[in-house]
């Protein structure tokens, strides 16, 4: 794949995982608020933390797609999944 493909295949891996990762080291507050008995917002937001895993993980998913997507394996031009001419 050609660097401009493999850099929108990485934003897109990015963005899909932020929503997967975000969660991860979100705590809620322990004492709900008296008036409504809502908790809010996190605690504490570590946001460095969750951008850090995300694109660690998102590199590593990137470079499986990318050695997919460059091999032979998966391909409509010829083996398993090719189109007959």
């Amino acid at each position: 794949m050609d660097w401009f493909t493999g850099v929108i295949v990485y934003v897109l891996i990015w963005w899909i995982g932020l929503f997967a990762v975000l969660p991860f080291f979100a705590r809620p507050v322990a004492e709900p608020d008296a008036n409504t008995g809502w908790r809010g917002a996190p605690a504490t937001v570590r946001v460095g933390r969750i951008v850090l895993v995300n694109t660690l993980v998102a590199a590593m998913l990137w470079a499986g797609s990318d050695l997919l997507i460059s091999s032979d394996w998966l391909s409509f031009r010829h083996g398993v999944l090719a189109m007959g001419n």
